[in-house]
């Protein structure tokens, strides 16, 4: 496990140690810019397999090979943000090397490292008995983690996800145009839980849910959209 050299590991401060995976992605950004505006964090250690541009006095980047962690630094909390579609991926092999087993890898290691609460980012749908393969894995993942032991495990399983992938270097999704037409034309009557839902609000419902947390709590998009408009209000 390599240190990003712009990195710093240094902190003055006491609090809350987090770990986090998926730093690069539509929510797991939103975790890392919440966590680093958090004043009772002190140390985040993003876990990526790519450079970050960010840098900041709190935030340590280490960069990693998911198949093969070394052992994790000590941390409270752990946020499980890593995703991609099978397009990307390029086949369902490849999908759930990255949605299964790379977030169940950190998730372990995280918890050998005394983490004792996770947060994870889901998807609506996710069933481990579902006929849909993408639902599938997200449901085998979801099975997965309790089992682990942590204290606290808050499963978000957002609908349709918005937010800038462009800047991300994500490819456009088509289905989310679909999605969020049909959002602008229905309005209301489309059930809350089924609303596109904006990743800055998933991840912030994560980032309140997740320190307290206690035995294992799913919140559906409907929850996490009410949370965000209560807090605007």
């Amino acid at each position: 496990m390599s240190v990003h050299p712009h990195a710093t590991s240094t902190s003055t401060a006491t609090g809350r140690t987090v770990l986090l995976a998926g730093a690069t992605g539509l929510v797991g950004r939103e975790l890392l810019r919440g966590l680093l505006a958090e004043a009772s964090v002190a140390t985040v250690h993003a876990l990526v397999r790519r450079p970050l541009a960010d840098t900041h006095p709190k935030l340590v980047v280490h960069l990693v090979d998911f198949a093969a962690l070394p052992p994790l630094p000590a941390a409270g909390e752990v946020y499980l943000a890593l995703g991609t579609t099978i397009r990307v991926a390029g086949s369902q092999a490849a999908f759930r090397t990255v949605d299964f087993d790379a977030n169940l890898a950190v998730a372990q290691a995280a918890r050998s490292s005394g983490a004792l609460r996770a947060g994870l980012v889901s998807a609506m749908g996710a069933d481990l008995k579902s006929r849909v393969f993408y639902n599938r894995v997200k449901g085998e993942l979801e099975a997965a983690l309790p089992a682990l032991g942590f204290e606290g495990l808050v499963i978000a399983r957002p609908s349709l996800l918005v937010g800038e992938r462009a800047s991300l270097g994500q490819p456009h999704r088509p289905g989310e145009t679909v999605g969020l037409w049909m959002d602008r034309c229905l309005g209301l009557l489309i059930p809350r839980d089924y609303r596109a839902i904006a990743a800055a609000d998933v991840a912030a419902a994560l980032l309140q849910a997740v320190p307290a947390s206690t035995g294992v709590q799913v919140l559906r998009s409907g929850v996490m959209q009410k949370a965000s408009a209560q807090g605007q209000a």
